[in-house]
């Protein structure tokens, strides 16, 4: 059985998981399905149809699954889907999709500290790490390992490569490559995020030929087409292919 607060307001319909942990007044709607193992502090609130995984650890104040900030919504019972083991902390907000097609997503052994909004269809996958007051876009797609730091403001439809490292206090309005590093309002790409590599277990030779990549496209003094065809003649790397796979499909081009 859950443990439920008596202040809680869990109203009738929603589906809570086993040995879930709900605080005082937290509200939880009609059309929420939440897994096993999560824990809700205090003043909660999630709505709509969201789905939760299990394990999640959710602090005070946070909101989840609300209708999204976009005047061209028409009501529609769009969906928040989050995965598990995620860490949601105080005053973080997520909106649920802004249509039926596509659904705000957060995958697994993510961390969003305090006050990330998280907007409309944004795509966020796992084991990515989100700092205070960071403000995501609407359509925004951050990839796995992504790191971004604090007060960082992503405009609509960008996409955070895998592994990248994004400093605090930048503006985004281009897309970011996987396994770099940058910082900035404009935002500037300095390197690779080669000590985040190395945490993460990427072997020497791996790292080496990320670098390769990287100056192709950041040191070699051609533009990003020509780089592309440069590349469409090598032999790729597993990494080296993620990279350029990335650039092909970037929809609002790659930041400087």
């Amino acid at each position: 059985m859950s443990n439920i607060h008596p202040t809680a307001i869990i109203k009738k319909g929603a589906v809570i998981g086993l040995d879930c942990e709900i605080g005082p007044y937290c509200i939880i709607g009609e059309n929420v399905i939440m897994g096993d193992h999560n824990i809700l502090q205090n003043n909660v609130v999630l709505e709509g149809h969201t789905t939760i995984g299990k394990g999640n650890k959710i602090f005070p104040y946070a909101v989840l699954g609300t209708d999204p900030q976009d005047l061209k919504f028409a009501g529609q019972p769009s969906r928040l889907r989050i995965g598990d083991y995620n860490t949601i902390r105080e005053f973080v907000a997520i909106n649920r999709s802004n249509q039926m097609e596509e659904d705000t997503v957060l995958g697994d052994n993510n961390l969003l500290m305090e006050y990330v909004h998280v907007a409309h269809n944004c795509q966020i996958g796992s084991n990515c790490i989100i700092a205070n007051v960071v403000q995501l876009g609407g359509h925004v797609h951050v990839h796995d390992f992504a790191t971004i730091g604090g007060v960082t403001a992503v405009h609509q439809f960008v996409h955070i490569g895998s592994y990248a490292f994004v400093g605090g206090a930048s503006a985004l309005k281009k897309d970011i490559v996987p396994f770099s590093r940058g910082q900035g309002n404009p935002y500037q790409t300095v390197g690779l995020n080669s000590v985040g590599l190395m945490r993460k277990g990427f072997a020497n030779e791996d790292i080496a030929a990320i670098k390769a990549i990287y100056n192709l496209f950041y040191r070699n003094k051609l533009n990003t087409s020509q780089a592309l065809a440069k590349a469409e003649t090598m032999e790729l790397t597993e990494y080296q292919q993620v990279f350029v796979d990335f650039v092909k499909s970037a929809i609002r081009g790659i930041s400087n």
